[in-house]
């Protein structure tokens, strides 16, 4: 049973981010999947970590205490989904908040200990990554600057995932140019990247209906 937990991350409920989540949400009930959705600004997550945070940050369990709902979801998800607006060729600092406060050590990934020199993967139980996003620059200078977003999640995060973890990734570029007809095409383009991002996993349990 895919487990999906939604990170969406926009100001505005009226946003095209919001359409483009949306989507999302719609490929994955149809899917049969078990969603939980993290809407950070409706649920005024603080992004700030407290000194008191970075004190203890290598301290667990204790780390997970002043985050321990999203820490709950990150264990307990199979899937993760990001869904933002790329605002200066990354991520909102509301997400990137997120990232630092609760992908944690002995949540996200292990510490060099007595065992091992090397930081290792702690979110082996997450088998598929997405991210779709918006950027208000053209896909040519996205790529020049280096795209630092979504290399963050989708090197970053997923180095720590599953050996095989799954990706997807869909991008609207010159959204402060868009139309109409632009708009509709990427949340097609959505649609399809969910459904092969799905993908085998639905029909195996459509078949296991039937």
């Amino acid at each position: 049973m895919m487990r999906a937990l939604v990170i969406y991350c926009h100001p505005k409920e009226t946003s095209f981010t919001a359409a483009v989540r949306d989507r999302v949400l719609d490929k994955l009930t149809s899917a049969g999947a078990e969603v939980r959705v993290r809407d950070l600004y409706q649920g005024a997550f603080d992004p700030v970590m407290t000194p008191q945070e970075f004190d203890g940050y290598a301290t667990a369990p204790a780390n997970r205490l002043p985050v321990a709902g999203d820490v709950r979801d990150v264990l307990w998800c199979n899937t993760m989904i990001f869904v933002y607006p790329t605002w200066w060729y990354g991520m909102p600092a509301m997400l990137k908040g997120w990232l630092d406060r609760v992908l944690l050590p002995e949540v996200a990934f292990l510490l060099p200990d007595a065992h091992s020199a090397a930081i290792r993967a702690g979110l082996t139980h997450v088998t598929a990554l997405g991210v779709f996003t918006t950027c208000g620059a053209s896909w040519g200078m996205t790529q020049l600057i280096g795209a630092p977003g979504k290399r963050t999640l989708l090197r970053g995060v997923r180095a720590i995932c599953a050996r095989n973890c799954k990706t997807v990734y869909a991008a609207h570029y010159r959204m402060d140019r868009s139309t109409e007809a632009s708009r509709q095409a990427h949340l097609e383009r959505v649609a399809r990247k969910m459904d092969r991002f799905i993908g085998t996993r639905v029909t195996a349990r459509s078949e296991a209906k039937a």
